[in-house]
């Protein structure tokens, strides 16, 4: 991916990892478009980047992400970057609330079919300029789950794979594919106890590393900051391992939770 020169639209783009993306490349002198259903937030990240424009968008409503990409495409003829960046995270019960669908179904609908539906509204489009560029943000939970999350850890993991497949198919297209996968990262994501959390990476820090990352290696396929390959690796230590290590990350979650 080019550093500069693009014109790319982030969904999630007011707050966290979204915004972090979108000021950096915002300063990188790409034209940033930034997405998102808070439309408060949306502004008060548009104020503080003169230049920077936004798009209010309803990720979990098909008929708006159509809606959206021709909007978009009139207003910015020479998008060529889509970050899929988009994505809630709700801890679950199963043991006492097995009954209670209602964070699985709105955690598939935003972070799985929004940004394959988005993608495919876009797609067409993308495919027309002479760099386009698809980046999915998963997660370093796709690849060793936390268990008080698993829908959301699924998600990620089902990203993943599609991301795999996505890159695989467009491959003869000239479209590059990217998944950056953060780690444990100081956003508000699951609160504001998360973004204080000095067990979770700087915001700035993962900001600052996967830029650099992007920067150094323009055809890279995955983005990896240090702090996530013990989870993106986690397999390749075995079964045994692999277990280990994540009852390990897991029981240490579930004390921390209950301290």
């Amino acid at each position: 991916m080019q550093s500069t020169g693009n014109t790319i639209l982030i969904t999630g783009g007011g707050s966290g990892i979204g915004r972090g993306l979108a000021e950096a490349f915002h300063k990188l002198g790409n034209e940033v478009i930034i997405a998102g259903r808070r439309k408060e937030v949306l502004d008060q990240t548009t104020c503080a980047n003169p230049g920077m424009s936004s798009i209010p968008l309803d990720i979990d409503d098909p008929a708006a992400i159509l809606g959206f990409a021709k909007k978009v495409v009139a207003e910015h003829p020479a998008l060529n970057v889509l970050i899929n960046n988009s994505g809630i995270m709700r801890l679950e019960d199963l043991v006492n609330h097995p009954e209670d669908l209602s964070v699985p179904e709105a955690t598939i609908t935003t972070n799985l079919l929004g940004p394959i539906r988005l993608t495919s509204a876009l797609l067409p489009y993308l495919r027309k300029q002479s760099h386009p560029v698809i980046m999915n943000v998963s997660s370093g939970l796709a690849f060793a789950p936390l268990a008080f999350a698993p829908v959301y850890s699924a998600t990620k993991a089902a990203l993943h794979s599609w991301t795999e497949s996505l890159r695989y198919q467009l491959a003869r297209t000239g479209t590059q594919v990217i998944e950056l996968v953060p780690p444990y990262v100081q956003t508000e994501l699951t609160g504001s106890r998360q973004s204080s959390d000095p067990m979770a990476m700087p915001l700035s820090d993962f900001i600052a590393e996967s830029i650099q990352i992007l920067q150094s290696q323009p055809e890279v396929a995955e983005v990896l900051v240090e702090n996530v390959k013990s989870q993106r690796f986690a397999a390749e230590g075995g079964t045994e391992g692999y277990n280990a290590m994540v009852k390990g990350f897991n029981d240490a979650v579930a004390q921390m939770m209950s301290a």
